[in-house]
């Protein structure tokens, strides 16, 4: 699939299918755990269709679990029945441990198992596009170095962050690359702890790696979606544009039109329903009057797909989820 002729197709489009970052809630649907989800390429696979059987998105995003790279990395994880892998501890201390770790291989920890999953979803999904999940550089140098940490670190040891920052984004390119071999449309680049950091600190620690790994991977065939659900998004607009991302989703920490209104118009601008407040602990009609209400402010734009704030919790009521589709679809009905 030509996939810039796609987004092309998308602006001019009157009615625009809402996509969300909508893959772990598959569990309640196919009544198992997220631990058994996150061990099985075959399980996650029949996620995704599930998924994609449900909804009308505009396209299929796999697992965003940012635990993932840190695992292969060697960082030590906690799993739930219910919740998203998080990273356990810290494994890069100082600046020796940063200069000796290793760069893994595609293959370590459960990077083959998410590979595979994509692979067989890519059978079972063909009437839209599928993205796969990835973090961010900066993002994943944080959860080896200690979130906290890396924050202070941009001031206090930049020298490590950046070594640690070279090996994630060397990793990472290759890591993007089967997914790319595979038959993927395209990734879903996490890196929300750039947005937690200043404008001027995410030029210096996020931009140049996001742009390396969207300039060696992108092609016709093949978008990075970049994401940032931090609150300092809005401030850093010209440093995200300038990575050379092919789209861009915020989080629900933003004014959207705001964004919109500061994002060029030629990229396809996504976001930004509450994943917690409203797609976990909302109600249909909560949902559906938010959803109103969003696209009531930003539909103008031809650039702007509506979508989650970010990843869509496990736990997430379905009949919210549902009620967010119905409202989009209801709001474009009306228009024509």
């Amino acid at each position: 699939m030509n996939m810039h002729k796609w987004l092309q197709g998308l602006k001019l489009s009157a009615e625009k299918k809402p996509m969300p970052i909508l893959s772990f809630p598959c569990v309640q649907l196919l009544g198992i755990s997220v631990k058994q989800l996150i061990a099985d390429g075959s399980m996650q696979a029949k996620g995704m269709k599930a998924i994609a059987d449900r909804v009308d998105s505009l396209a299929s995003v796999s697992f965003m679990d940012l635990s993932l790279e840190s695992e292969a990395f060697g960082a030590k994880i906690k799993t739930s029945d219910m919740e998203v892998p998080t990273v356990m501890g810290t494994l890069v201390n100082n600046l020796e441990e940063a200069e000796a770790l290793e760069i893994p291989s595609v293959e370590k920890g459960r990077i083959g198992i998410y590979i595979d999953g994509m692979s067989k979803a890519l059978k079972l999904i063909d009437d839209r596009p599928v993205f796969a999940g990835v973090i961010g550089p900066f993002s994943l140098t944080g959860r080896l170095v200690d979130v906290n940490k890396a924050m202070i670190y941009c001031k206090k040891n930049p020298q490590l962050l950046h070594i640690v920052l070279r090996k994630a984004t060397d990793f990472l390119i290759e890591y993007i690359k089967e997914y790319k071999a595979i038959g993927a449309n395209g990734i879903v680049m996490a890196e929300p702890l750039t947005g937690l950091i200043s404008p001027r600190l995410a030029e210096n620690f996020s931009e140049p790696y996001v742009r390396e790994i969207a300039d060696a991977v992108k092609s016709e065939d093949f978008l990075v979606v970049y994401h940032n659900c931090g609150n300092a998004a809005a401030k850093m607009w010209e440093s995200i544009t300038r990575t050379g991302c092919d789209a861009y989703h915020f989080g629900n920490a933003i004014n959207m039109k705001n964004m919109l209104e500061q994002m060029p118009e030629d990229k396809i601008i996504m976001g930004n329903i509450d994943p917690a407040q409203q797609f976990t602990n909302g109600t249909p009609e909560s949902i559906r009057l938010a959803t109103k209400l969003l696209l009531e402010e930003c539909s103008s734009h031809p650039n702007f797909v509506i979508s989650s704030g970010c990843d869509i919790p496990p736990a997430a009521k379905w009949e919210n989820i549902d009620a967010f589709f119905d409202a989009v679809k209801g709001f474009y009905n009306g228009k024509q």
